[in-house]
């Protein structure tokens, strides 16, 4: 892509909820972007239990999605996924703002993910929005040679003085 359709997609985003007959499409961005990809049944799963799950569109493209649950003051940023042809255009710090900004507006004090140290793009984004790692969790991913560590990050969101 030249750099006008990169700025192009980014303005042209739309976000909105996921629905449950977007799921085909998102299970597909899934299987395209992790080996080890959720099932289209852990999606519905999320969408029925009433997590967070947004999709972001350019034109009639899905390009992305991010899912994430809320609850006892924290929330937890499950999967964020951008469409190969449209990674590195600000769309996954479009999701990430997007959900930040959710929840907090749910109230929550603080935000949780974790992330493969490998995975040292998005590790880049989470920390450039303020995420610092505060624990590792051991063998948490499958990986082609086993299991790979999870990076955990927080944000803290809201500060109680009290």
């Amino acid at each position: 892509m030249s750099s006008e359709p990169r700025r192009e997609a980014v303005t042209a985003a739309t976000l909105r909820p996921m629905h449950e007959f977007d799921v085909p499409v998102v299970a597909a961005l899934e299987r395209a972007g992790y080996q080890f990809p959720w099932s289209e049944g852990i999606f519905r799963d999320c969408l029925r239990v009433g997590y967070i799950c947004r999709v972001i569109d350019v034109g009639a493209t899905m390009a992305g999605y991010g899912i994430m649950s809320v609850g006892a003051g924290e929330a937890h940023i499950l999967n964020v996924c951008i469409r190969g042809e449209f990674r590195r255009l600000g769309l996954a710090r479009r999701m990430m703002t997007h959900l930040i900004e959710r929840a907090r507006g749910c109230g929550m004090r603080e935000a949780f993910l974790e992330v493969r140290p490998s995975n040292t793009v998005a590790s880049h984004l989470y920390a450039s929005l303020g995420f610092q790692q505060v624990g590792t969790r051991r063998g948490y991913y499958q990986a082609a040679n086993g299991r790979e560590d999870a990076a955990v990050l927080r944000l803290i969101l809201n500060f109680d003085p009290n």
